[in-house]
């Protein structure tokens, strides 16, 4: 009892003794000291700049789920965390020249989280995605630039007005982005094709006239229905109908529909005004009725007629089921409801816009640009009808007329917000949410997309019905995004979003602006021989130490991308042939890669035991499978 009694008085004389260490360490601690302004150099007065502890974002991080939800405490890495710690964490408020000063800061890594007190400004601040240690905060004053607000009463003035001042972001106009939607024969004066050679690979066999036989009709599929093929089916009684393409007299490309189960039925002809992609893995095509446009007929730039799947093949059916009705064994003209101005022009139109009219009608819109790829409201002024620079910074009017001063004050500039604002705003087209007009595009009640700069929460609860993907859009690990348009989905489950080092955003690997000149808009090579963007963050790795200590083998020719962004979504075009399994099918190769930055293996339950036609890709049946016996599996 004796001796117990005297390691507890010498236990607690060591705790009193580390105690008053600590606290004197922590009064000797140099205080961090700053400014606030934002980007016209104006002093943002009445902020309060918070050090938010790495440890508690930390602890939010999750393993990754489908469950995105408006309203939950753990998927707005800053913002959460200060909703609970906020009365508690070291903070100092900027005075009327911008200054301030936070006194007694311990040791610690911390993130410094701006929250203006003015109306126009917003929260965050171009420090607050990465961590600093309390000796890197005392270094040197901290110079914080905060983003702008846009005014409520701002509108949209069109890229074109943008770039008459920003002329040094002009490589906007060779981004995916930008020329997404094109004028056939006519494109805009903000769309610049240079980079993609083969944009219109498949538009030049469809001007040069295509018949296409469209067979086989399966209603449980989605929206490849048809069999479709240059070839009539190898038995007639499985032809539904055919499309032949046609440059007609007037210059125009048009299709048209005939009926093969009734040669009575009169035939059908459709303009084809538009296209829809290009530039990576697939081109649709946007024919005229009425007043509104539908997609028809998709081209796979690297699809194969050898391969078995109908999706990879070069020409795949897209919505044929709008043109005849396999009930009525009649052509029929496709459903307005479905037209694109309403289920998908929202995540590519600059300023969209869908007013209600009599009679349960709509009308869309975009921002009037001379420079804009159509006019498509009538009004005798061409609509910006694809991503400009509004979409991310917000409607500009303001900005445009306000003094130099002010300038900064009116528009959002995205890399001076928090992870959550920032991401958010790639996110609302790069996932699959619902919103008011009950499809994926994620628009509020007045059918308008959400204004850069709000937060995550708000943007769930006023611009989704359905906050994101539904089961069926996810593989059967219940992890791994299945569907297209799904990155944005991965990154917020990812632990490169939720961290005690640095909050990760969509534009730390992408380049919105294009002016890198990397393919899918990176800021750096992905595929060299020094995994030149990966290493840009992750300096200390080293590829045959890692390799060796992750799967017991040096691998010295190796892309990081090649395990950690494993391809497992699919745009409907999907790549090629992966390796040949056992009975002698193959795994195949999709064409969007996988946002979570985790390495799928081959015992995932999306892979094992599956067979290879329906397995998720991975890098074992992939690169790895290269070198590995994938029979094994």
């Amino acid at each position: 009892m004796k001796g117990s009694r005297l390691t507890q008085v010498a236990s607690l004389a060591a705790l009193a003794v580390f105690t008053l260490a600590s606290l004197a360490a922590t009064s000797q601690a140099a205080p961090v000291k700053g400014t606030v302004q934002d980007g016209s150099k104006q002093a943002v007065a009445g902020a309060t700049v918070y050090l938010v502890p790495a440890v508690d974002v930390e602890k939010l991080q999750k393993q990754p789920s489908i469950e995105i939800r408006a309203n939950v405490d753990n998927d707005e890495p800053m913002e959460d965390t200060l909703a609970t710690g906020r009365d508690k964490y070291r903070k100092g408020t900027t005075d009327p020249s911008g200054a301030f000063t936070i006194e007694q800061v311990g040791e610690g890594k911390y993130f410094v989280y701006v929250e203006p007190s003015d109306p126009g400004h917003l929260p965050g601040g171009d420090l607050a995605n990465r961590a600093m240690t309390t000796a890197e905060l005392g270094a040197a004053p901290l110079a914080i630039q905060v983003s702008g607000k846009v005014p409520d009463n701002a509108t949209f003035v069109g890229s074109s007005k943008c770039l008459s001042c920003h002329k040094d972001y002009a490589d906007l106009k060779m981004t995916l982005h930008k020329i997404g939607i094109a004028v056939i024969g006519k494109p805009g004066n903000l769309q610049d094709f240079s980079r993609f050679p083969d944009f219109n690979k498949g538009l030049n066999r469809l001007m040069a006239g295509t018949k296409f036989y469209f067979s086989g009709f399966d209603k449980s599929r989605g929206f490849d229905k048809y069999l479709i093929s240059e070839k009539p089916p190898a038995d007639p009684a499985t032809l539904s109908f055919t499309a032949t393409f046609f440059k007609d007299t007037d210059g125009k490309l048009k299709f048209r529909t005939e009926n093969a189960k009734n040669p009575a039925d009169p035939p059908r002809t459709y303009p084809v005004e538009m296209t829809y992609g290009g530039g990576l893995y697939k081109q649709r095509y946007l024919y005229k009725v009425g007043e509104v446009h539908f997609p028809f007929v998709q081209f796979n730039t690297l699809g194969d007629e050898s391969f078995a799947d109908r999706g990879r093949k070069p020409w795949r059916d897209y919505h044929a089921d709008w043109l005849f009705n396999e009930e009525t064994g009649k052509l029929t003209d496709p459903p307005k409801k479905k037209a694109f101005e309403k289920e998908c022009a929202s995540c590519h139109f600059n300023g969209y816009t869908l007013t209600p009219t009599v009679g349960g009608d709509f009308v869309a819109g975009a921002v009037n640009d001379p420079n804009g790829e159509a006019d498509i409201d009538g009004d005798g002024v061409p609509n910006e009808l694809n991503i400009g620079c509004e979409v991310c910074h917000g409607p500009g009017s303001e900005h445009v007329k306000s003094a130099k001063e002010k300038k900064a004050a009116t528009i959002v500039n995205p890399a001076k917000l928090a992870a959550e604002r920032a991401t958010v705003i790639c996110n609302q087209c790069h996932s699959r949410p619902q919103g008011n007009l009950k499809n994926d595009q994620p628009v509020n009640k007045d059918n308008r997309m959400l204004t850069p700069g709000i937060s995550r929460n708000e943007y769930l609860v006023n611009h989704t019905t359905r906050e994101d993907a539904a089961q069926k859009d996810f593989w059967p690990d219940g992890v791994h995004s299945k569907s297209h348009h799904q990155q944005g989905t991965d990154l917020v489950r990812s632990k490169k979003y939720m961290n005690g080092s640095y909050l990760m955003t969509c534009a730390d690997c992408h380049d919105p602006h294009g002016k890198s000149g990397v393919a899918r808009q990176l800021r750096m090579e992905v595929r060299d021989d020094s995994n030149s963007l990966c290493v840009s963050c992750h300096k200390d790795v080293e590829i045959k130490a890692h390799t060796a200590a992750a799967v017991g083998q040096e691998h010295e020719k190796i892309n990081c991308v090649d395990c950690h962004m494993t391809k497992t979504m699919q745009t409907g075009a999907g790549l090629g042939k992966g390796l040949l399994g056992k009975d002698g099918k193959n795994y195949w190769m999709n064409d969007i890669t996988s946002h979570l930055f985790d390495v799928p293996r081959k015992d995932n339950p999306a892979v094992k035991g599956v067979e290879p036609g329906k397995a998720m890709p991975i890098p074992y049946t992939n690169a790895c499978g290269e070198c590995h016996d994938v029979t094994k599996l």
